[in-house]
């Protein structure tokens, strides 16, 4: 398994951006980065696994909700150092639009809870700086998205 705290390489991760009307599922983190801060459901892509698949299997793990999966909305990276400047974490993750298909929400073993929030009030929270960066970039989108999922 490939160290996820001081890596040799950029290790790739995924988000899922689930709306529901005007609410965005959020997870609040249980592990670093990002600790008891809130972001989309999401996780790291394993060996052999698509993107999609990973998608998939970690909204189950972390919420227990199945989804389908729709377009890649953007790609981040989460490079962080230490207080000594070493590279601590190097993420690259892909943030794909999903709807909910079924299973009844609620939070897995890796993430402390998880609830839908309205659009509006999701700056109010403890965002992670990645997240908060992602919202500012693609909120126009996520309610577009919203609006259209409707019809899907």
């Amino acid at each position: 398994m490939l160290k996820r705290e001081y890596p040799p390489r950029p290790i790739i991760g995924v988000g899922a951006v689930i709306m529901h009307t005007d609410q965005v599922l959020l997870v609040r983190r249980g592990s670093e980065p990002g600790k008891n801060q809130w972001s989309v459901p999401g996780g790291l892509v394993e060996l052999g696994e698509t993107v999609h698949e990973t998608i998939v299997r970690e909204v189950k793990e972390e919420t227990n909700l199945d989804i389908e999966v729709y377009g890649l909305i953007d790609v981040v990276n989460n490079i962080v150092h230490d207080k000594e400047g070493r590279l601590r974490f190097h993420f690259v993750i892909l943030d794909f639009f999903a709807l909910r298909k079924g299973g009844k929400l609620q939070a897995g073993s890796d993430v402390r809870e998880v609830k839908w929030v309205p659009l509006n009030q999701v700056k109010k929270l403890n965002l992670t700086g990645i997240f908060r960066d992602f919202l500012e970039r693609n909120q126009g989108k996520m309610r577009q998205f919203a609006t259209n999922a409707t019809a899907l």
